[in-house]
């Protein structure tokens, strides 16, 4: 176990209060925020998150507020937990706050939504070059760290020995950390996994079978390898726990709200009627559009992406996008 330290986790979603329960019962303080006072009043009186982790209670050691500058203040670490599209924001406020000698990682999951930047390169741009930072990904529901079933996650920084330092905060009985340097592929492999879900999804809701949600999640994975090889990452990377170990998690488990967002799609489901059934950030559906931004250019072919993109974004029928990606011209499997 780690030293006992003071971590911030940013974000009262399932996943940030899901890692600010772990790291309590790791021995650490933490301290939770959120930048609603109507979603974290409630968290403080009731002492557990009741709309996303219900009957999980918060320990002694952690507490929530909305006050950035209280919660930042003298902590050894910030960990940041919010939707893709808030990562910008979330960051340009912790600028002028967090500890010069504080370290940071981000636990969110995509592209940034509009730009197709990695997260990393958003944290150079806005915190600059000097701050060390990690990534964590990995096969890992929410509901599942919170009520500290076994669970493995990547943790990746530049630094090998800035991503053991994170890697151990994290680290404890229920929850084993692996390391690695290749920040780009972990956040590749966090991003495109939630596409290839709603794809998983949509075959599901329209009663495929088994061996088309298996077709899916392997050629998702040559797609996912090709575009990750291409933008630098490492191939070990994509046959590990941020590559193949995510994507098989949330194609094949209703826990994936990217998953139940496909099912609901392929069972005729409009677009807006399944957003409004899952009622949280689906980060895939805005994801795709920046994986095929990026694919195209670096000239990487994306089949199924392309198709996850037609349905949800221009109207295609979801039977049709199955038909076209059977029709597309015979090749070997390795290209």
């Amino acid at each position: 176990m780690a030293i006992a330290a003071t971590v911030a986790v940013l974000g009262v979603g399932s996943w940030g209060t899901a890692l600010a329960l772990l790291l309590a019962r790791n021995g650490h303080m933490v301290r939770l925020w959120g930048h609603d006072p109507e979603e974290v009043a409630p968290l403080g009186r009731e002492r557990e998150n009741r709309r996303y982790l219900p009957g999980i209670p918060f320990l002694a050691s952690l507490m929530v507020g909305t006050d950035l500058d209280k919660i930042v203040a003298d902590v050894d670490w910030a960990l940041v937990a919010t939707p893709s599209h808030a990562y910008r924001t979330t960051l340009q406020r912790l600028q002028s706050v967090l500890p010069a000698a504080a370290g940071l990682a981000w636990a969110t999951k995509g592209l940034e939504p509009g730009s197709g930047r990695f997260l990393h390169e958003v944290t150079i741009e806005v915190l600059g070059e000097s701050w060390p930072v990690a990534a964590i990904s990995g096969p890992s529901f929410a509901g599942e760290v919170a009520r500290g079933l076994p669970t493995a996650v990547t943790v990746a920084a530049r630094d090998a020995d800035y991503a053991r330092r994170v890697a151990t905060l994290l680290h404890g009985s229920n929850l084993r950390a692996y390391t690695s340097t290749d920040v780009v592929g972990v956040e590749l492999g966090g991003a495109i996994k939630n596409v290839l879900a709603i794809a998983a999804g949509i075959a599901d809701g329209l009663g495929f079978g088994a061996n088309a949600r298996a077709a899916l999640i392997t050629r998702g994975l040559a797609e996912m390898t090709r575009l990750g090889l291409s933008v630098g990452g490492q191939r070990q990377t994509f046959m590990g726990l941020a590559g193949i170990g995510d994507l098989v998690l949330t194609c094949t488990d209703d826990q994936s709200r990217n998953r139940r967002f496909g099912l609901a799609i392929g069972r005729g489901e409009t677009v807006e009627a399944a957003f409004a059934a899952i009622g949280q950030v689906v980060e895939g559906a805005a994801t795709v559009r920046e994986s095929l931004r990026l694919a195209r250019r670096y000239g990487v072919e994306m089949p199924i992406t392309e198709q996850v993109n037609r349905v949800l974004h221009h109207g295609q029928d979801p039977r049709q996008a199955v038909e076209i990606l059977l029709a597309r011209d015979l090749k070997p499997e390795a290209v």
